[in-house]
């Protein structure tokens, strides 16, 4: 599986430093080299070097590295010292930190050196959040879904999923992964014709269409991104299924009326431990309590603790990815369901993120053209990032099918989810 791009730094003095910095790089200290020093300790089980601006290597560093970490001024320096979970993105967008290697290579050693448990800053931050009220969540839903659906359609898949794909087999491609794991949902769901489902947080329709498609079912699909959404509509009148498929502009606590099947891809994630309290109520009051089930596809933890605060800052504000003790204490109980059958699927969400990162990769000019070199930067690292914390396991993607307490599962057995190794 090819790794993220490089990002060569051949110099040191090639980095992109603003008069300012270079002011402030003039000279290393001999504090700038006990900071150096403090910073490669923290990072001592990674294989990761760090090297100050003026070529020199920090006391500590290992002989052999995956890649070096090359700092262009003392303020990057004090920002890895300080809180390198925020600074460590806030440099290499700015172009500030270089990495010699490959940057995928350097991030997975990375991840290798971070704690096991929540830090203090970490802790505070947890605390210090807000509830996502609807409000707030239009505005991070715009901050990351309405960067434009020309941006999104350079490196998604046909279909554009932008969610963890399901490579049923080693050679799969992205598009047939990505129309597996439809697929796999669902078969999870045992949807059948005429039946009414209730999808929350749709993306660009993929799934949605594809059960009216598919599986002859009727849907309801509600999305608070406004270019997410005329994408969707536009396709579901090319394809004939708007009259099945009908997509609403709304925040899921809006949801009405009931479902034979509830389904939420990736939005989990965005509710926010404070909000989910509301999501019970909502599976509550919309699955049919004779014949009713759902599915919750979400980006999890194994330990409780914040998401990256550069990530919460510059990719995904307000973001949450919950325990599943949390989803069962918090979701799923309080709504009056039963977990019947939980999957982990984080090594195919790796994979998912290194395709997505060669096409970030290769589309990289058109993007720098549209946005910026900051922009192309940041996203370079959130996938890079990504991909490493699920390869290594710090990150979850958990597929949870549920059932009200008194409805049979709807399967006995886990062989006809795998019965066909391919989609429809």
């Amino acid at each position: 599986m090819s790794a993220a791009p490089t990002t060569g730094v051949s110099d040191p003095a090639n980095l992109p430093l603003h008069h300012s910095h270079a002011r402030a790089a003039a000279r290393v200290t001999r504090v700038d080299r006990w900071l150096a020093a403090e910073v490669q300790r923290r990072i001592a089980d990674g294989p990761v070097r760090l090297e100050l601006w003026d070529g020199e290597v920090a006391a500590g560093a290992p002989p052999r590295a995956a890649g070096d970490l090359v700092v262009a001024d003392r303020g990057v320096l004090i920002g890895l010292a300080v809180h390198p979970d925020l600074y460590f993105g806030e440099a290499y967008a700015a172009g500030r930190l270089g990495v010699r290697g490959t940057l995928t290579d350097v991030v997975d050693a990375l991840s290798q050196s971070a704690a096991a448990q929540p830090s203090w800053i970490e802790r505070l931050l947890g605390a210090l959040a807000r509830a996502n009220d609807i409000s707030a969540a239009r505005r991070n839903v715009h901050h990351h879904y309405d960067l434009g659906n020309e941006f999104y359609a350079l490196w998604l898949d046909r279909e554009m999923v932008y969610t963890c794909a399901y490579f049923a087999h080693q050679d799969m491609s992205l598009d047939r992964a990505q129309r597996a794991k439809l697929d796999l949902v669902c078969r999870k769901l045992q949807l059948r014709p005429g039946e009414t489902v209730v999808e929350a947080g749709c993306g660009w329709g993929a799934l949605a269409l594809f059960m009216a498609r598919e599986y002859g079912v009727r849907v309801r699909a509600f999305n608070l991104s406004r270019e997410q959404l005329q994408w969707a509509r536009a396709r579901a009148r090319r394809e004939g299924l708007d009259s099945r498929v009908e997509f609403i502009e709304d925040d899921y606590r809006n949801v009405t009326g009931s479902c034979d099947a509830f389904v939420s891809i990736g939005m989990l994630e965005h509710v926010g431990r404070r909000s989910y309290q509301a999501l019970a109520q909502v599976l509550r009051r919309t699955v049919q309590r004779g014949s009713g089930r759902g599915l919750l596809h979400f980006i999890g933890r194994d330990v409780p603790r914040p998401l990256n605060p550069w990530v919460r800052r510059r990719i995904f504000p307000g973001a949450y990815t919950p325990t599943l003790a949390e989803v069962a204490d918090s979701v799923t109980a309080p709504a009056g369901m039963s977990i019947v059958d939980v999957e982990n699927l984080r090594l195919h969400y790796a994979r998912t993120l290194a395709h997505w990162s060669r096409r970030v990769l290769a589309a990289g000019d058109r993007i720098r053209s549209a946005h910026g070199d900051e922009f192309f930067r940041a996203w370079e690292l959130y996938l890079a990032g990504s991909e490493a914390a699920f390869r290594t396991g710090w990150m979850q993607l958990f597929q949870v099918v549920f059932a009200p307490r008194e409805v049979a599962p709807p399967f006995m057995t886990r062989d006809v989810l795998y019965r066909h190794g391919s989609p429809r």
